[in-house]
């Protein structure tokens, strides 16, 4: 068994998975608009982790431009991963955020900003007190544009943290994999739970 919660899983050593998605509220809790595609005509998606999925959701949910979000797990092995077992440690995934937004009202640029400015991207497997491979700062891209602007977008803001006395940025920057959607209490936690926890915290920088 697979037991380093702070070291990614080959593929091999990944849990099973299974073959039946998760079932999902048809609205978002907040917006009242589909949690699923499809969306809109025009409508694009952007997938980022950024620690613990709760507070991260809730940070683009509020801004302009944004249609919908939705919380899940991307970037591993396992098929329609259960919170438990993405916390494991044994499939590889990472906790992220579905943002469905209007690039007509909000930029992939504007999201990079929030994205890089609202938590720390320097700590490797964790984001605060919360440690294991599913709290990785990642951005995963589904055009080469998406990956010029968000390695750009690194590296200035590299330059940013060097000067305040940071290490060097940890975000992988991948091509968008498949996102599999978490369970239905995880959607908008922090909206139906005001006072839960929130392990988000940027670098002021």
């Amino acid at each position: 068994m697979f037991l380093d919660k702070t070291a990614l899983p080959t593929k091999e050593q990944a849990l099973a998975g299974r073959n039946e998605s998760m079932v999902v509220p048809s609205a978002h809790a907040v917006k009242q608009t589909p949690l699923q595609a499809p969306f809109p005509d025009g409508v694009q998606i952007a997938l980022f982790g950024l620690g613990c999925f709760w507070g991260a959701e809730r940070k683009f949910w509020l801004l302009e431009g944004v249609y919908s979000t939705a919380v899940g797990y991307a970037a591993g092995f396992t098929p329609n991963p259960t919170y438990e077992e993405v916390c494991s440690g044994q499939t590889g995934h990472n906790e992220v955020v579905l943002v469905a937004y209007d690039p007509l009202i909000i930029s992939y640029d504007e999201l990079l900003a929030v994205f890089w400015s609202c938590h720390n991207p320097t700590q490797g497997m964790q984001q605060g007190n919360d440690k294991g491979t599913q709290y990785r700062s990642g951005v995963y891209c589904s055009t080469e544009d998406e990956t010029s602007l968000a390695e750009q977008t690194k590296t200035a803001y590299q330059k940013r943290l060097t000067n305040q006395g940071y290490p060097a940025i940890t975000t992988e920057i991948l091509p968008m994999p498949r996102f599999y959607y978490a369970e239905s209490y995880h959607q908008q936690y922090l909206a139906k739970n005001p006072s839960g926890y929130c392990g988000l915290g940027g670098t002021g920088v």
